[in-house]
Parts: C-alpha cells; sequence; structure tokens
C-alpha cells in the first residue's frame, strides 16, 4: 500500500500557504532545511517533503542531533566497524546506507559537532563516507532535511556552525509559522486532540470545549506551539474524565502551566511576588460575621475585582491573581458566577 503524506490539520492563510511551499519544494529533490520554534510541527513537515517527493516509496528516516554525544551521533549517521569503540563487536551500517534512495531527517541539526558536519558536508556534496573505524569510501544517494529552532546564518557568524554546510541545506529553507500567527487553527486543532484523547479513553463521545475555553484559547500566544495546544487539551480533556466518570457537559476547565503551584521547587511566592493590586476591602456588612462568612466575602472581592479590572477576560483576571485558569474557574463555579 502506498505511503501517505502525514495529517495535518488548518486552515489559516499562513498554515495553508506553508503547505503549498512544501509541495512544491518537495519535488525538487534537493537537500533542504524546515525552520520554526518549538512545537511547531518540523518533523511532520519534513516527513510529509518526503511523502509528496519522487522518494515517496524509499525510506524515511529521522534522527534527533541532540539526544547523541559526537561519537555516538558519528555511529548512528554513518555506522562503524568492528572494534571502533568499546563495545563495537561488529560492523553496522549507519542511517546513511539504510536511507539510501531515501529521505534522512535530522532534527536540531544545530547541535551537531564540527567533526560530525565536516562529514554531513561530504556526504551531501559528492554522496561519499566512510564508517566509523573504517577506510572504506562507501556511496549513497540520500535527500537530507535539516531542522532547526536555531538563527542559522547568526550560529555561523558566531562560529558554531559550517557556513559551507548552511550553503548545502540552504537550498531552500521552509520557516514554519508559529501558532499565534494561524488563530483560527487553534480550535480545530484543540478538537482533534481533546476527540482522540476521550476516545482513547473511553468516551463514548466528546462534547467539546465550552465558549469560554474556546474564547481563552484563541486568546493565548501558545509559546510552545501545537504540542503546547495538545498538552493543555489533552490534560483538560483527561481530567474531566477522570473527576466524572464522564463528561457532564463541555470541558471548561484547562491548565496551561502544570508547573504553577506556590511550593514549585525554588519557587515558592509571597503575597509580595504576586502582581495583583492592593486587595480590596471586605464589604462593612460582612465584618461582623464569622470567619469563614468573611473569608468567602474577601474570596469573592477579589474574583470580582480581578474580572473587572480585566475586561472580564477570565484568563488575565486569573493571571492578575497569581492563578492558574483551572483553580480561577473553580473559584467563579464556588460563587455561582458565570460569564
Amino acid at each position: 500500500m502506498a505511503a501517505l503524506p502525514p495529517q495535518l490539520i488548518g486552515s489559516s492563510p499562513a498554515f495553508l500557504a506553508t503547505l503549498d511551499r512544501v509541495s512544491q519544494s518537495a519535488a525538487l529533490d534537493r537537500s533542504m532545511l524546515v525552520v520554526g520554534e518549538r512545537g511547531t510541527g518540523k518533523e511532520l513537515i519534513a516527513a510529509r517533503l518526503h511523502f509528496l517527493s519522487p522518494r515517496w516509496d524509499k525510506t524515511y528516516l529521522a534522527v534527533n542531533c541532540a539526544a547523541l554525544n559526537d561519537e555516538l551521533l558519528d555511529s548512528e549517521l554513518f555506522g562503524h566497524e568492528a572494534g571502533a569503540f568499546t563495545g563495537a563487536s561488529k560492523r553496522r551500517a549507519g542511517r546513511f546506507e539504510r536511507a539510501d534512495g531515501g529521505t534522512l531527517f535530522l532534527d536540531e541539526i544545530a547541535t551537531a559537532s564540527a567533526r560530525v558536519q565536516e562529514k554531513l558536508l561530504r556526504v551531501i556534496e559528492y554522496g561519499e563516507f566512510e564508517r566509523l573505524g573504517g577506510d572504506t569510501t562507501l556511496t549513497v544517494d540520500v535527500r537530507v532535511i535539516g531542522a532547526t529552532n536555531v538563527d542559522l546564518p547568526a550560529a555561523v557568524k558566531a562560529g558554531d556552525f559550517r557556513a559551507d554546510l548552511l550553503d548545502r541545506l540552504a537550498f531552500d529553507v521552509i520557516t514554519l509559522p508559529p501558532l499565534r500567527a494561524r488563530r483560527a487553527d487553534i480550535i480545530p486543532l484543540a478538537e482533534s486532540f481533546g476527540r482522540k484523547m476521550a476516545l482513547e479513553m473511553g468516551a463514548e463521545s466528546f462534547p467539546g470545549f465550552s465558549p469560554d475555553i474556546l474564547e481563552f484559547m484563541t486568546a493565548h500566544d501558545w509559546p510552545g506551539n501545537v504540542r503546547e495546544l495538545k498538552n493543555v487539551s489533552e490534560r483538560a480533556v483527561g481530567m474531566a474524565i477522570l473527576d466524572d466518570n464522564s463528561f457532564d457537559g463541555p470541558v471548561n476547565d484547562i491548565t496551561l502551566d502544570p508547573f504553577a503551584t506556590p511550593w514549585r521547587p525554588g519557587g515558592e511566592q509571597t503575597a509580595s511576588d504576586s502582581p495583583q493590586k492592593a486587595a480590596p476591602a471586605v464589604p462593612a456588612d460582612m465584618q461582623n460575621q464569622d470567619f469563614y462568612a468573611r473569608v468567602n466575602a474577601y474570596e469573592l472581592s477579589l474574583v470580582t475585582d480581578a474580572l473587572s479590572r480585566a475586561g472580564n477576560h477570565q484568563g488575565r483576571a486569573a493571571k492578575s491573581l497569581g492563578l492558574t485558569y483551572h483553580s480561577f474557574r473553580g473559584l467563579l463555579r464556588k460563587h455561582g458566577l458565570k460569564k
């Protein structure tokens, strides 16, 4: 059965323009770069470049250059001979040999050492390399697609990346738009992630996210891009199912930052650390009530004051109080407040 390019979700102008560029570049059959912030889907785009190319029915392999030290990356890419290093008991073919005729995706290529960069330059330029510990020149035909979130021209100026290697890789450069530049795609992506999570947890259906949550998601800048949106969406759906064993309506709570807690190691907060303004006083007609009534009244006044100052934007109100959005929504439910 023929391989298909990975499914990508989005209809925003910036995203559609990127897909058009990918479709055009795929046919060029030259090494190239995919550049973008973390979480923008560089590996998905690299796979799409392969499956839309003339090499679509050949091998596609991926290597994360940042996950391996210099010697291991050298061995992983180019293979090694028996005895090349401690533990190398037999000859091993590297990724370039195994991807011959196909495509090799090098993620986080900016982290490769100078030695590996030199060998990459030669194999991209001439299709030639030697295994680690060997002296026999091997020849392959591999299309290399590199990916990075680093400014490689700046890295060249700083002496951290070879200018000649960048020249070979930059035959074409596809730069992916961050999620904040394609806000129309946020809701379809979130609902797709939520639906898959609900199915994974055995739910019969997925009721979607509440209008408040969707409004907040659309307004948020998502520094972690699609990967962050995926985590937040799946976490919200998972917690909603665990809380009620099922859905009792649209998902109405999300947690943006799972580390947000006053007891975070090295991050304890005091009242003086909070960015909010001075807290409003307890109303005079509440001052003679018991402790819990006064606490509730004070809590309610904090919430309503924060909402007022934030123009009823719940995300900004939560942030002004130093609370997670999930915790702030809990206070709204506790005090019977609606949008």
